[in-house]
């Protein structure tokens, strides 16, 4: 395992990432502030469709390349006058490039599902809280896009949200595997992301997070740090979030990547309720 930061330039890219929204958007009509602070709480009842777009460069030993494309709906749904359950769907679409071997490869990744049960009003305290099973299915169309396990476990979410535009918490699950290829390494493997957002007018926010996971099997971290720059706009009746950002890795295995960027747009559905 080996420590690194993140190059410098990601900063000056958020910056300009940031710059180009507020240049090109269209001005958020009044409102959608709302929905920029919903789309802060990953178990807020709002429907929501993100694809996000990942690249991260740096694997060693030939300098590889992996382009990412998350599509993530969200969808929650009223058990009863008190309760939610709020089902996300993570499902991968990946080429990578001298990431394992010399060699490409296309294709889908591992499918995520989670399910969170979540009471409607947050507790005395203003804490929203979320918690149910993740699940890691084997939909890899390649071999080396997936581990061919099965993986269940707990997942949970705590986070607050103040007046002030604050939005702060922390996500996370882990996972073990269950069946799957005899042949392939086991799972057991915690994911870990504490973040903090901020609002500001204009439905803009600026969020930091650590997707951080620990591969118990093989004792690895993967440490990234986000940033990243969001805006909520109106493209004739359909209202978008449009998002921007750069990482660096200050964890990562021998082999891992050195920084990335994310780009993506999320569809917004909030007429349902």
């Amino acid at each position: 395992m080996r420590s690194r930061i993140g190059n410098r330039a990601v900063v000056a890219c958020a910056i300009g990432l940031g710059a180009a929204f507020g240049a090109c958007a269209q001005e958020a009509p009044g409102g959608d502030e709302a929905l920029a602070k919903q789309l802060s709480n990953p178990v807020s009842s709002l429907i929501s469709v993100p694809f996000q777009y990942n690249a991260d460069f740096g694997f060693e030993p030939e300098d590889g390349v992996q382009h990412k494309l998350n599509i993530q709906p969200v969808v929650p749904t009223s058990i009863n006058d008190n309760w939610n359950l709020i089902t996300r769907v993570i499902v991968p679409v990946i080429y990578q490039d001298d990431v394992i071997g010399r060699e490409s490869q296309f294709g889908l990744g591992d499918i995520t599902p989670s399910f969170f049960f979540s009471p409607k009003q947050p507790t005395a305290g203003g804490w929203t809280l979320g918690i149910g099973p993740a699940f890691l299915l084997p939909s890899a169309t390649d071999d080396l896009l997936g581990g061919e396990q099965w993986a269940a476990g707990p997942t949970m979410i705590a986070l607050r949200q103040t007046q002030g535009g604050w939005t702060y918490g922390v996500l996370m699950n882990h996972l073990w595997s269950f069946a799957g290829n005899d042949d392939r390494d086991d799972i057991s493997a915690t994911f870990l992301q504490p973040f903090v957002a901020k609002q500001f007018p204009g439905a803009r926010t600026l969020t930091v997070n650590f997707e951080s996971s620990y591969d118990w099997e093989h004792e690895q971290w993967t440490v990234p740090l986000n940033l990243t720059y969001s805006k909520v706009i109106r493209v004739g009746q359909q209202r978008l979030s449009l998002v921007g950002g750069v990482r660096g890795y200050l964890d990562a295995p021998e082999n891992g990547p050195d920084w990335g960027i994310r780009l993506g747009v999320t569809f917004l559905f909030p007429e349902h309720h």
